[in-house]
């Protein structure tokens, strides 16, 4: 199946999840992960109407930033190190990776001298894996109140990335979890927090997360299909 379809396909199991579980499927956005991918793939998906892409890394994102329709939301999704952050504050229209203070006063930093505001999402490690970032369940809601206070930095909700397994229904208790953090973080009503993103889901769980109510869904490999380390 080429690009297009396995787009068609994917909308069709997120409308599917969300009757099953009685969401409007408009709540719900698609972003394609098109990490290692060339332009031209992008671009199939762009034409299709696809207009959010996630990138993994800064200097990836940037290049493909610059070579494709200005119109497209860029979603950063990787591990992001404060060093990087100058390069993308003014491309990107969503930060789902911030796992530290640091890294937020890095941004809040860079946008204010830029004069931007920047979205983001604190990325929790709910499973708590040690291969992967994120603060922890616990952390995060003192994680949140703490950015909420920096300058010209928006915190929209919160990320996480589920474990890989076999059986998608295993990660429903992750997602469940993490949907539970969001709802005692709103229920503060922290100034300047505006909760009303979940990322979580990518291709091999995405259906199971749109039940807990991710309203961000990150699939790669379902789109474009295998990921490529050749270019």
């Amino acid at each position: 199946m080429g690009i297009q379809e396995n787009i068609k396909d994917v909308e069709e199991k997120i409308k599917a999840s969300c009757e099953k579980c009685g969401r409007n499927p408009e709540d719900v956005t698609l972003i394609a992960v098109s990490k290692t991918k060339p332009v031209s793939m992008l671009q199939e998906a762009y034409e299709y109407g696809c207009r959010d892409f996630g990138e993994n890394k800064v200097q990836e994102l940037v290049d493909k930033y610059e070579q494709m329709p200005k119109d497209i939301r860029w979603h950063m999704i990787g591990h992001l190190q404060r060093n990087k952050v100058k390069y993308i504050v003014d491309k990107v229209y969503l930060i789902h990776s911030v796992d530290s203070l640091r890294l937020a006063e890095e941004i809040s930093k860079e946008a204010v001298k830029k004069n931007v505001s920047v979205s983001i999402l604190v990325e929790v490690n709910v499973a708590g894996e040690e291969s992967k970032f994120g603060t922890t369940s616990e952390e995060a809601y003192k994680l949140v109140e703490e950015i909420a206070k920096l300058p010209n930095i928006i915190v929209k909700g919160l990320m996480t990335i589920a474990p890989y397994v076999e059986n998608s229904e295993e990660n429903k208790q992750y997602f469940e979890k993490l949907r539970q953090i969001y709802v005692d973080i709103v229920d503060k009503n922290i100034d300047n927090v505006y909760m009303e993103e979940l990322s979580m889901g990518m291709t091999g769980d995405y259906e199971v997360a749109i039940t807990q109510g991710a309203t961000y869904v990150r699939v790669g490999t379902g789109i474009f299909g295998e990921r490529s380390y050749t270019e």
